[in-house]
């Protein structure tokens, strides 16, 4: 998929360098095509890593992708420079007024707070509200999945005895449901959290359909009934070192984490890490692009009259 990017994004280079093709605004300009509007919250404190595993995400269907990043304006990121920011980034008021093909909310290192204790929670929750109507459909990741499923349906999160931490093993449901089709019946995915949405609770809500879960992750994948709003409580995005990195930055201030399960050769937390769900992160972004973005979203983006 050619993603159109601005020209010296720093995610550019690395994707380039996997040749996964970054499309620069000037070619873009030039082709006869609509491409699809996507906004991306990104509530990750290293905003450049999350990029790039976003955008990488993204690339692998035919389909022109505009890619916008929204950054909050009740939170002040402190890993991430202000020139960066203020460069690729745009704050809600200034895209309020505009509708966009698909919304992506990633998750944010907040899931020991109640909702309402977290400082931008009432800003998310206007842009949760807004997205009913400006979006048409978004999809929510880890604590963003968890926010949106509080937000929504009143479903709340319960703390896990431990940290979740590894790649598991998933049942798929129904694979005939366009968001999981062609999966495998059983798909990898990693997982990084402390809370989970319980699948009892999940259940009682006649709007959602699980589509995948786990026997030691729990609940993975659940789409609603018009398919505008998804939600992934583990983390498909992510690239081969990303659970190192959390593991030896949490292993450098003395928190004496876990090992992250099934993701080291013989549990060797200096070893490569095997990447083993990738297929399956590049079907599920391709099928939501594909089967509840490009299918069905309206060929003119109306925006709000002023």
């Amino acid at each position: 998929m050619p993603i159109k990017v601005q020209n010296d994004l720093p995610a550019r280079a690395i994707l380039e360098s996997e040749n996964i093709f970054c499309m620069d605004e000037t070619r873009a300009l030039s082709q006869d095509i609509r491409p699809l509007q996507i906004l991306v919250l990104n509530l990750m404190p290293i905003k450049e890593e999350t990029e790039t595993q976003i955008l990488r995400a993204l690339s692998n269907t035919p389909l022109q992708v505009d890619v916008t990043f929204l950054m909050l304006s009740t939170h002040v990121s402190t890993h991430t420079s202000y020139s960066h920011l203020n460069k690729f980034y745009v704050t809600f008021d200034q895209i309020s007024r505009r509708k966009f093909d698909g919304l992506i909310i990633t998750g944010a290192p907040v899931e020991n707070m109640e909702f309402e204790e977290v400082e931008y929670w009432d800003e998310l929750s206007r842009i949760m509200e807004w997205s009913k109507t400006h979006a048409h459909s978004t999809f929510h990741q880890c604590w963003g999945a968890q926010a949106a499923l509080y937000y929504h349906y009143g479903l709340k999160k319960y703390p896990r005895k431990e940290k979740l931490s590894g790649v598991f093993r998933h049942r798929v449901l129904d694979r005939k449901v366009p968001l999981v089709r062609s999966m495998d019946d059983y798909v990898n995915c990693p997982h990084s959290r402390y809370t989970e949405v319980r699948r009892q609770d999940i259940m009682k809500v006649s709007d959602l359909r699980i589509l995948v879960e786990s026997r030691e992750a729990g609940v993975l994948l659940v789409v609603n009934r018009s398919g505008s709003q998804i939600f992934c409580q583990g983390h498909p995005e992510y690239d081969r070192m990303t659970l190192n990195n959390e593991y030896h930055r949490d292993l450098k201030k003395g928190l004496n984490p876990n090992v992250p399960l099934n993701y080291y050769e013989n549990n060797d937390p200096f070893s490569v890490p095997i990447l083993s769900w990738r297929n399956m992160s590049n079907t599920l972004y391709a099928n939501w692009l594909n089967f509840y973005v490009y299918q069905t979203t309206n060929y003119i983006l109306e925006a709000d009259p002023e």
